[in-house]
C-alpha cells in the first residue's frame, strides 16, 4: 500500500484561498461604493432637472424675480454636487479597477497552487502506480523461482514397461 499523498504547501494554498476570498469581499464592496456614488449622481441630476422645469411660469402668469433668483442658486448648487459627485465616481471607478486587477491577481496566485498541488498528486499517483508494479513483478518472479526450484513428484519415478 502507498503513502498517502501529502501536499508539502497546503497551508500556503489555505492562505491563498483566504487571500483570495478577502480580495472578492474587497471588490464587492467597492462595486457597492460605486454603484452608491452612482444612483447619488442620478439623484443630483433628476433633482436638477426638475429644479430646471420649476423656473416655467405659464402664460401671462406674472414672474416672481426673488422665487427665480433662489432657484438659480439652488442650480448653481446643484451643478456644483453634479460636478463634485462625477468627480466621486471616477475615484470610485479607478478603485474598482484596482480592486478588480487585485482579485485578478488573488486568484491566479491561488491557481498556480491549486495546479501544482493537482500536478504533485498525478506524480504521487503514477509513482505509486510504478511501485505496485514493481511489487507485482517481484511476487510473480518469487512465484514462478519458488514453483521451479522443487522437482517435480511426478517426474521422480521412472516407469518401465
Amino acid at each position: 500500500m502507498a503513502a498517502r499523498f501529502r501536499f508539502r504547501l497546503e497551508g500556503l494554498l489555505k492562505l491563498r484561498k483566504a487571500f483570495e476570498e478577502d480580495a472578492r469581499r474587497s471588490f464587492a464592496k467597492t462595486l457597492q461604493a460605486r454603484d452608491a456614488v452612482e444612483a447619488s449622481l442620478r439623484r443630483w441630476e433628476q433633482e436638477h432637472r426638475g429644479t430646471v422645469d420649476s423656473r416655467r411660469t405659464g402664460v401671462g402668469e406674472p414672474v416672481d424675480l426673488d422665487r427665480w433668483r433662489a432657484i438659480e442658486r439652488y442650480l448653481v448648487v446643484l451643478e456644483h454636487r453634479i460636478a463634485q459627485t462625477q468627480a466621486e465616481l471616477t475615484e470610485a471607478e479607478q478603485r474598482v479597477t484596482e480592486a478588480r486587477k487585485a482579485l485578478t491577481k488573488a486568484h491566479q496566485a491561488h491557481l498556480m497552487l491549486l495546479r501544482l498541488k493537482e500536478r504533485r498528486q498525478e506524480q504521487h499517483a503514477h509513482e505509486a502506480l510504478l511501485a505496485e508494479f514493481r511489487e507485482v513483478d517481484e511476487l510473480a518472479v518469487l512465484r514462478y523461482r519458488f514453483n521451479t526450484t522443487r522437482p517435480p513428484a511426478v517426474m521422480a519415478r521412472e516407469v518401465t514397461p
